[in-house]
């Protein structure tokens, strides 16, 4: 190695050492928080209340508070709220670091039940105190094993705001990191007495690595209802469903349309902004943003709610993108008021004026300001409505803008949208498509001048099928269209300009690109694997085994997995349609010694609260006590046992069996959640199969409490045997996903975000 190249080496080791001992910032020394155009773009522009400006700027400079959220469906999140506050939260108020008392976190006045807390605690002071240390740890386990997620406050928002049910379809159009993902599963199992809700979650994003990211946050809460798919949203096809015997178009419940964005409200946490920021940012940006809303809503239930969110506080990026969109809907779409939906959050109001500014500092009010070398970059969409009526009619001061200052958050923008009527597109046109489909297949046929529609007259809207949730052919129409080659797509677009009306956005031919997934194969009732399985685990007969698949057509199957009937149902429907990336929670893993005693499949951790409800055998009812031992014992003799699970364990054969913890509501000292265990009963010991973090989260449950020295693992209420995770195989494949649970899990990460690359 070359003496510059050490020298080089050196000064980057030393950079890391004085972020890691300064904490927040010092790994971004040369970056100054300050940048002219910005501070000129948003006092012109008049967004933050009079006189408050300096406090904005102020706020923009200052570090973000941390944020966690206790996830709210699993039953263990009031456990868990009662541990931090009781173990956690008042042990920090009594710590003293050079001197100051450490604030202690707080919860978000807004959000449901206390399930989110911020700290302004940073890197540096956590590492001054065992105690903060301790809470990191804790944190930092109870991230991975899915019952807290770190997020930024303002990123919690579009969740809520859609009211979700367990019934709804979902559609998350940009979801990596997952957050939100993780925040809409949440909600669709907010009863944890269903394993299956008749909802589902379909979590998209462009970037085929981080579909991967999407992936381990999704599988860290192991639900049966959530599928990874990787399109570019702009376009994400159309999906098919069987409906009472016949195809049908899915069309979603609920959308969460957090789009790519410039990211200046979140300068806070990503410093780098301040040297890169323009408006030139907004205007590549806003026709990327704008066709991602128009296909958003194109796939949304008539009486659907869609959120379209960004981290930005840019008009040209938010109000232009919602008033474009709801001139285009020509009164199919209105914006909900969702001021009463989260009380005590502060929030402005969206405006009906916005100028732009080039980067070059020249400001436009109107489109006809605009010079014709400008208008390739500019758009007409990028400006407010000229009409007053038309501009008044939208109620854009619905839109909430959160600024910084306010409640010590980053910036964002966010606007509920609810679909009246199908999209006008999507109603006149349905018949035209499907002629048009028929012409341009008639030409690759052949035929050298095959007709085109454009000369055909447009259906009356009266007589036109209802394209988005009228009569089914109207459906099967529209689903044509979206397969439809060039040449029909182009011919419509004619036909659109031809009779003046708005017409739908050009359709783009699916590409698919990434790695080459495993197939989905779905098992029959009658395959020879749920012989034994029936038999040895005494499955009830609603038992759903059309809802159990693989990932392999050839050769012994290894894992099982679950989804829900309705996920089944997409899959079936669209397997050449779509690039599905990851569904589905896994319920049993293949044994090598299990056949000799009676059944070549073990069940996993991951899946057993789906699982459990349909098994009538293999369960061993167990204690705290009984917990403990299994917990913290490698492979603890049947006699270390409490009587009455000893006496149960005695009865069953060896094999794989459920640890079941019902809580006892006599006493409160005990967790008042159900806690099921996978595990092992050998010939004279039995184990808990349990990952590592998850036995963490349960002994915590249980008061005991284990955290990480320099030695190893200590442990308080007795000695920690040095137990490692009992993993599967597949487990160890996710190791280095593991590592990306220490990611800031936040949606500022879709900053700088550009087109797709085609």
């Amino acid at each position: 190695m070359g003496k510059r190249s050490r020298q080089r080496q050196k000064n980057q080791n030393t950079k890391g050492d004085d972020r890691d001992n300064a904490g927040w910032g010092k790994g971004y020394a040369d970056i100054v928080k300050e940048n002219k155009l910005f501070e000129h773009y948003y006092q012109e522009l008049g967004l933050v209340p009079a006189g408050e400006f300096e406090q904005f700027m102020d706020a923009m400079r200052e570090p973000l508070p941390a944020t966690i959220r206790i996830t709210g469906y699993k039953s263990h999140a009031k456990e868990i709220l009662h541990c931090l506050k009781d173990k956690y939260f008042k042990d920090i108020q009594e710590v003293e670091i050079d001197g100051q008392k450490i604030e202690a976190p707080q919860p978000l006045s807004w959000y449901p039940d206390e399930q989110a807390w911020h700290t302004n605690m940073s890197r540096k002071i956590i590492r001054k105190s065992p105690l903060l240390e301790k809470f990191h740890q804790f944190l930092v386990s109870e991230t991975e094993s899915g019952n807290i997620s770190r997020q930024e406050a303002v990123s919690m928002i579009p969740p809520l705001l859609l009211k979700i049910e367990s019934h709804h379809k979902i559609l998350d159009m940009c979801a990596a990191p997952g957050s939100k993902t993780a925040q809409l599963i949440e909600m669709l199992h907010s009863d944890m007495d269903v394993p299956f809700p008749e909802g589902f979650v379909i979590a998209n994003d462009v970037d085929n690595k981080r579909c991967y990211l999407l992936v381990h946050q999704a599988k860290r809460l192991n639900s049966p209802c959530i599928m990874v798919v990787n399109h570019d949203a702009s376009c994400i096809p159309t999906l098919r469903i069987d409906s009472d015997g016949k195809k049908d178009t899915l069309f979603y419940d609920r959308i969460l349309c957090d789009v790519p964005c410039s990211g200046d409200g979140t300068l806070r946490k990503n410093i780098d902004v301040w040297k890169k920021w323009t408006t030139s940012n907004s205007l590549h940006l806003h026709g990327l943003q704008l066709r991602i809303a128009v296909r958003g809503v194109e796939q949304l239930a008539v009486g659907g709610r869609m959120v379209y969110s960004t981290c930005s506080l840019n008009p040209i990026e938010d109000e232009a993108v919602i008033a474009a969109l709801l001139e285009k809907s020509e009164g199919a779409l209105e914006l909900a008021d969702g001021s009463a939906d989260l009380p005590g959050l502060k929030w402005m109001p969206g405006v009906a004026a916005w100028k732009l500014m080039t980067k070059e500092g020249q400001w436009f009010s109107d489109w006809s300001e605009v010079p014709s070398n400008r208008r390739t970059q500019i758009r007409p969409t990028m400006f407010p409505p000229t009409d007053p009526e038309k501009l008044a009619d939208m109620h854009l001061e619905r839109c909430m803008r959160i600024l910084p200052h306010h409640q010590n958050t980053g910036g964002f923008f966010v606007a509920v949208l609810v679909k009246k009527a199908p999209m006008p597109w999507n109603k006149r046109y349905p018949k035209l498509r499907k002629d048009a489909s028929s012409g341009s297949a008639a030409q690759t046929e052949g035929s050298p001048a095959a007709s085109t529609p454009a000369d055909a007259p447009r259906l009356p809207e009266s007589a036109a099928g209802e394209g988005e949730g009228g009569d089914p052919e109207g459906k099967v129409d529209k689903e044509a269209e979206e397969e439809a080659p060039k040449g029909a797509s182009s011919a419509q677009e004619t036909t659109a300009k031809q009779d003046g009306v708005c017409g739908p956005p050009a359709s783009k031919k699916m590409k698919l690109f990434g790695y080459k997934e495993d197939p989905f194969v779905f098992l029959t009732e009658e395959d020879p694997v749920f012989t034994t399985i029936q038999s040895f685990y005494d499955l009830s007969p609603d038992f759903p085994k059309l809802n159990v698949l693989t990932r392999t057509h050839d050769g012994k199957k290894r894992h099982l997995y679950m989804v829900s009937k309705e996920l089944r149902n997409v899959l079936l429907n669209n397997s050449e349609r779509m690039k599905v990336i990851n569904t589905g929670v896994k319920v049993w893993s293949r044994n090598s010694d299990g056949e000799e005693f009676g059944c070549p499949f073990r069940l996993a951790q991951e899946g057993i609260y789906t699982l459990q409800p349909y098994i009538r055998s293999r369960i061993i009812r167990v204690s705290v006590e009984d917990i403990k031992v299994l917990l913290t014992q490698e492979n603890p003799y049947l006699s270390k046992l409490e009587e009455d699970a000893h006496a149960q364990a005695k009865k069953l054969v060896m094999g794989s069996i459920v640890l079941k913890y019902k809580p006892n509501t006599n006493n409160p000292e005990e967790p008042q959640c159900p806690i099921q265990l996978c595990g092992w009963r050998g010939k004279t010991s039995i184990r808990a199969f349990v990952p590592r973090n998850e036995r963490f989260h349960y002994l915590r449950l249980l008061g005991v409490e284990v955290f990480k020295e320099k030695q190893g693992l200590v442990q308080k209420d007795g000695e920690m045997e040095g137990k490692e995770e009992v993993a599967d195989e597949a487990g160890k494949k996710e190791g280095a996903a593991e590592n990306e649970a220490e990611l800031d899990l936040e949606n500022g990460d879709k900053i700088g975000s550009s087109e797709p690359k085609k």
